[in-house]
Parts: C-alpha cells; sequence; structure tokens
C-alpha cells in the first residue's frame, strides 16, 4: 500500500518542523509538500534542512490551493482564520484535514462542520495522545465525584502563546462539565478579582499562568474537604502534538467524511 502523502502547513515554524520530522520516520506515511506564509524568508529553502533533518528534496512553497492537490492529507497548526480557510480547501478537494490550531471559536467550529460534510476532518485543541487520555479520565472522574469536590483547571504556557485559557485547558473544562452534566458556559468561571466571595458549588474554574519557555502543563484539580485529587499533564516537548497528528492523519485514511476527534481516533468514546 502506497504510503499517505501528507502536506505541511506553517512548514517554517517549530510546530510544522516537528510535523516534519514526525512524518519523515513514522511508517506508512511521506511528507510530499510544505507550504508558509508568502514572504517568509524559509519559502525555496528545502523543508528538511529547515527541520533540521537534512534534505528531503522537498522545497517549502507559498501558500496556495495546488497544496492540496500534491497530498493525501494536510497537517496544521495555525491561525484560526488561516484554518478554516484550508479546512473549504480540503473539502472542495477532497482531502484529509488534521487540525491542532488552537483559539478556533464557535463561528469556526460550525464552519469545520460544514467542510466536514464533504471530506475527512480531525479536529482537537491538543493532539497528545497522553492528553487526549487525560480529557476522558477528567470527565469519568468528574462524573464519579459529586459537586463537593470543585474543580479548578490549571495550565501554564510560554510567554508569546496569544489565547488564553489555552484549547487544552478548554477542552479540560468541558470535559469536566460534561461529566458533571453541564455546560461549561453555565460553570465555568475564567477571572477573579477583588473581593469575589465564596466559591460557588459546581463551578469549574480556569487560572492560566505564562511565562518562559514552558510548552504546556495541565492540572484538573478535584478539591474536597480533607482531600484533593490532581490530574496532570506536562509537555516537555512540541514532538507529541506532532506524533498525535501524524497517528490522526494515518487513522483518517479511508474514513468517511466527518468532524473527528482525538477520542474517536483513539477509541475513547
Amino acid at each position: 500500500m502506497a504510503d499517505l502523502k501528507i502536506g505541511v502547513v506553517g512548514a517554517a515554524g517549530r510546530m510544522g518542523a516537528a510535523v516534519i520530522r514526525q512524518a519523515m520516520q513514522a511508517k506508512g506515511c511521506t511528507v510530499a509538500a510544505a507550504v508558509d506564509a508568502a514572504g517568509n524568508p524559509a519559502i525555496g529553502r528545502d523543508a528538511g534542512e529547515m527541520a533540521g533533518i537534512g534534505r528531503i528534496d522537498i522545497a517549502i512553497a507559498p501558500e496556495s490551493k495546488a497544496l492540496f492537490d500534491r497530498c493525501d492529507a494536510v497537517i496544521e497548526f495555525s491561525a484560526p482564520a488561516a484554518t478554516i480557510a484550508h479546512a473549504k480547501q480540503a473539502a472542495a478537494a477532497k482531502r484529509i484535514h488534521v487540525i491542532g490550531t488552537t483559539g478556533i471559536d464557535r463561528k469556526g467550529e460550525a464552519a469545520l462542520k460544514a467542510c466536514a460534510k464533504k471530506t475527512t476532518i480531525v479536529y482537537a485543541p491538543n493532539m497528545s495522545l497522553a492528553v487526549n487520555v487525560l480529557f476522558a479520565l477528567t470527565r469519568r472522574v468528574a462524573a464519579l465525584l459529586d459537586d463537593e469536590f470543585d474543580i479548578e483547571v490549571v495550565e501554564m504556557h510560554h510567554r508569546h502563546k496569544v489565547d488564553a485559557p489555552s484549547g487544552t485547558a478548554l477542552g479540560l473544562g468541558r470535559a469536566a462539565a460534561a461529566g458533571r452534566k453541564v455546560t461549561l458556559d453555565r460553570a465555568g468561571v475564567f477571572t477573579r478579582h477583588g473581593i469575589t466571595g465564596a466559591r460557588k458549588r459546581g463551578q469549574i474554574g480556569f487560572a492560566t499562568l505564562r511565562g518562559g519557555d514552558v510548552v504546556g502543563d495541565h492540572t484538573v484539580i478535584f478539591a474536597a474537604d480533607g482531600e484533593r485529587l490532581e490530574l496532570s499533564h506536562k509537555a516537555g516537548s512540541r514532538q507529541i502534538f506532532a506524533r498525535g497528528a501524524v497517528h490522526a492523519a494515518l487513522w483518517a485514511k479511508g474514513r468517511k467524511p466527518g468532524l473527528y476527534s482525538m477520542a474517536d481516533v483513539l477509541g475513547l468514546d
């Protein structure tokens, strides 16, 4: 069976480089195209050299619709607006689209759902295999422990991260809310300042930390009188997200059109 031909969006960035490294070492796939924004100084350079693995004879090209003509699947960690535009191109070309972009709002998610009627899309707030197990555990624990256990989601990322809370933190909050059979819109508390009063039962709180070069730390705390349970994941390398994304692309090969999650990929539901 022929290798899955993968295209990489944002190939000159850190996540793009990580995806290139992963796709070139994983069985069953190869990098067939690499693109970045027009004007990027990496345009024309060998994608493998930019990723630190030596020449692979794939030059980084300016973004265009032609990307989807050269590939079976496209992986991207980019900006929300660009991701939605690429999803529409993937739908038109009927190519697999694996999305690790964070910060996509409800309107954007609705657009992805529409595109997924025509092609196979895997979209997750975090592509790490272990983090997606953490989502499942969080939902399960929230269902098992009643609201005498307060839930707090604590996350820390590097100083350059632009969205807060992180997409992963929000995913953990949604998992906890699902376990409690409530919505995050109703139960979520995203800021605390000044005289806030006592914590209300059933709330799901968030604390956001930024600093240094932290790749991503997430902890879900279940705190009751006299005891506390903490579920944690710490990312030491962006390569874990690339590993999950390539795993998702290989899983998606031959799947029917639809909007899938990493829970689908891992069989967690």
